[in-house]
């Protein structure tokens, strides 16, 4: 027996579809409804650290995860100005365990297109350009409206639509995202083969410069500035500001701007933060992933607190009987805590940058993190 037998999902990022992939696994049948027209993921690169990497093998891609993506370990920070000097080594906890790397990177729409295909092939029924518009609750069931149509009655409704999340407005959550202060530029350029990790720079005209690989032949660089309104800047103004601002680091930002100047896309973004208390249900409607906490990416924690939401709230409805106030119990227990740690640290990294404090013990607060993440959800 399961908990549930049918279940709609809101969204089709990493949370909606690791949940949808658990569940479709167990027998579950699972539609999944996503707004947008097609598969899309905003940005050019992600890391993901090893609980991320160790739920991936659970969901049953790891292999092709590694495959397209750029395995590593340790962070380097350098200084700003001439020969951008590596000023500190950083090692990194294994927080997925021995048999996953610490860290890697990948392209986000690669990530995206992957587990959208491992989904289809187990079954998962996936709209695009169908918004979930409305609901009504029952002992029986929700009823779940798309487009203002109802699209049928199910056991469970998740809500794994992003950071502006419809559901979690649905059922009445007034917390929302609130800007941290801090605004990011990204871009997706080509890979120097001196780069092996990621690299942070602290100091100069921005809070952070920085980079990861994510391929052979690829990286996404990043620069974490003050946060300000970049609404209707034009692509060749966005990959202008991003030269600009980055001319204070040398090293493998020379090849970055280079491939700036020739075209490479640079896109704008708030880093933002919030956790909605528990609960995070509203009797059969839930909210997992941004939608309910998101944070800086100054931990790189943000895909993999996501994906344990989907898998922690898989396996309980999985291996339940009943979707009662035990099975909640026990998602908010396992799950809220270590949510709240993620985005707290988080915010509180990106803050002593803000606040210019040199004393703050950054490194003791990521490890301290890391190995709280080591220990499985």
């Amino acid at each position: 027996m399961t908990a549930v037998h049918t279940v709609a999902i809101a969204g089709s990022g990493a949370a909606a579809l690791a949940a949808a992939i658990q569940l479709a696994k167990a027998g579950i049948a699972v539609d999944v409804f996503e707004a947008k027209a097609e598969v899309s993921a905003l940005g050019s690169g992600i890391t993901l650290q090893g609980n991320a990497l160790r739920i991936f093998d659970a969901l049953g891609v790891w292999d092709e995860i590694r495959e397209a993506g750029y395995v590593f370990s340790g962070l380097h920070l350098r200084a700003p100005g001439p020969g951008a000097p590596v000023v500190a080594q950083l090692p990194d906890v294994n927080s997925g365990g021995p048999d996953y790397p610490a860290a890697m990177g990948m392209p986000r729409p690669e990530l995206a297109r992957i587990l959208l295909v491992h989904a289809e092939s187990l079954g998962v029924n996936v709209r695009f350009g169908a918004r979930v518009t409305g609901l009504a609750q029952s002992d029986a069931g929700v009823e779940v409206f798309v487009d203002d149509e109802s699209a049928g009655t199910y056991d469970l409704l998740i809500g794994a639509d992003g950071l502006n999340s419809t559901v979690r407005d649905l059922i009445g959550i007034e917390t929302k995202p609130e800007s941290t202060g801090m605004g990011i530029w990204r871009s997706f350029v080509s890979r120097p083969a001196e780069v092996e990790r990621s690299e942070l720079y602290y100091g100069g005209p921005v809070y952070i410069a920085g980079y990861t690989p994510t391929g052979d032949d690829s990286m996404y660089a990043f620069l974490v500035e003050k946060a300000q309104d970049r609404v209707g800047i034009s692509d060749a103004e966005a990959a202008q500001i991003m030269l600009d601002e980055s001319r204070a680091y040398d090293g493998p930002w020379n090849s970055i701007r280079a491939d700036l100047a020739a075209g490479a896309p640079a896109n704008y973004t708030w880093f933002t933060k919030h956790i909605v208390p528990a609960p995070w249900n509203r009797g059969r409607v839930v909210i997992i992933g941004d939608a309910a906490h998101s944070c800086p990416p100054t931990i790189a924690q943000g895909a993999a607190q996501a994906l344990e939401d989907a898998f922690v709230l898989s396996e309980l409805l999985v291996t339940r009987d009943e979707l009662d106030a035990g099975l909640w119990d026990e998602f908010h227990a396992r799950r809220l805590p270590r949510a709240q740690a993620v985005v707290e640290a988080s915010t509180q990294l990106g803050q002593w940058q803000i606040d210019g404090d040199r004393d703050a013990d950054a490194g003791g607060l990521i490890f301290g993190i890391a190995q709280k993440m080591a220990a499985p959800a």
